[in-house]
């Protein structure tokens, strides 16, 4: 408990307009004494149950903390959470069920499911902070939908600038035909690369269930390829990383930010060092220099590895950083009217585990590539590149 009060009272500081004042239930009237209830969906279940309980985490903290400092509007914030089962259709029961409770919707992660809820949502009116990164959720724009992760264009950007400067000009790109954020970050990539002067010399699709990716690997050894860039999320990911391993293939891997938390690192053990990993800016807080990002990072990362026994990950960092955007909104708003909480959503302007936050009326993903880091695994640790370190510490600057 002693080692939680510094962390306390700088929270009190970042949520304080958050506790206090007069209540707004979702008419915008009165609220008494009801909770603000926060609808959460994830994947508690089925092949993405690694990334959604990570989420489940990471919002549950958030919400204990927002609560230990008084609510919101007065009110304390109670979670409603539902499982999509790693499916779109059960993504869209789940939503049925609690869409009469609650005030406003977090998650899924689960590319497939969050498309699905979103013309839902979008309908209702229910102000939803998506867990996926799938940019057709935000293009074009939908007026109560926005996205908390960087979405998958942005990943493929990122990797390109850095791809650009190591002096590589020719990649192989693979990619999950079956996930909307595989195939959305694929397209993303096929698009931008000519940009920074990158030709893909292997170009190959495969399925989420796919358990034999020698196939892929001798194409890539047979091209002229400096680099093989993988997209996937869950099982695909560490699959493949395993049998590259085992391949002897030398062209580099290059994984996404699905990658980037202990639940690929241990079962890859050793045969993840070097191996080049995008992840979140806040999974490699520790990195950064002292200044505000790095302050809203420890205030999640120091009591969630007090928790768990181990550093948040990728998902952890999109679950909390959709509660402080959502926290923030309804405070702004002075209710959870949900018409308000949208307006306030696009004024928003915040700092948080995943970088600044800037959504806008033309904008609801809100942030840019430059929160994105390029990090090399390194004594079972996601460690920045000299790049990305060089990169991230003129992005913080800014912020102070």
């Amino acid at each position: 408990m002693r080692k939680l009060l510094p962390f306390l009272a700088s929270l009190a500081v970042a949520l304080a307009a958050c506790g206090g004042g007069g209540g707004g239930g979702t008419d915008g009237g009165d609220g008494g004494q009801d909770p603000i209830r926060i609808g959460l969906i994830v994947s508690l279940t089925g092949n993405y149950t690694p990334l959604g309980s990570e989420d489940k985490k990471a919002v549950e903290l958030a919400v204990e903390q927002v609560n230990a400092q008084g609510g919101l509007l007065g009110r304390q914030v109670e979670l409603v959470v539902r499982d999509d089962k790693t499916a779109p259709d059960q993504g869209i029961v789940a939503y049925n069920q609690i869409k009469g409770q609650i005030d406003a919707l977090i998650g899924p992660v689960f590319s497939n499911s969050a498309l699905a809820i979103e013309p839902l949502a979008q309908r209702e009116k229910m102000p939803y902070l998506s867990l996926a990164p799938a940019v057709e959720q935000v293009e074009p724009i939908k007026s109560y939908i926005f996205v908390t992760p960087a979405l998958s264009s942005m990943y493929a950007e990122r990797y390109l600038q850095y791809i650009q400067a190591q002096g590589i000009k020719t990649i192989a790109v693979a990619w999950d035909s079956k996930s909307a954020y595989s195939v959305s970050g694929h397209e993303s990539m096929v698009e931008l690369a000519p940009k920074y002067g990158v030709t893909i010399a292997v170009d190959e699709a495969y399925e989420t269930g796919t358990s034999d990716f020698s196939p892929l690997f001798q194409h890539v050894r047979d091209s002229e390829a400096e680099a093989l860039v993988f997209w996937g999320s869950g099982a695909p990911g560490v699959t493949a990383a395993k049998q590259y391993a085992a391949s002897g293939l030398k062209t580099p891997l290059f994984l996404t930010a699905s990658q980037a938390s202990k639940l690929w690192l241990e079962p890859m053990g050793e045969a993840a060092e070097g191996m080049t990993v995008q992840s979140a800016i806040g999974v490699v807080g520790e990195h950064l220099p002292d200044g505000k990002q790095k302050q809203v990072i420890e205030q999640m990362a120091k009591p969630y590895q007090e928790k768990h026994g181990y550093p948040p990950p990728q998902f952890a960092q999109d679950g909390y950083s959709a509660s402080l955007l959502l926290f923030e909104a309804i405070r702004k708003a002075g209710s959870t009217d949900k018409e308000k909480v949208q307006q306030a959503l696009e004024t928003m302007d915040l700092i948080t585990p995943n970088g600044r936050f800037r959504y806008s009326p033309t904008d609801h993903s809100g942030l840019s590539p430059e929160y994105i880091s390029v990090n090399t695994v390194k004594d079972g640790a996601f460690v920045p590149t000299e790049w990305a370190q060089e990169q991230l510490a003129k992005t913080v600057a800014g912020l102070g």
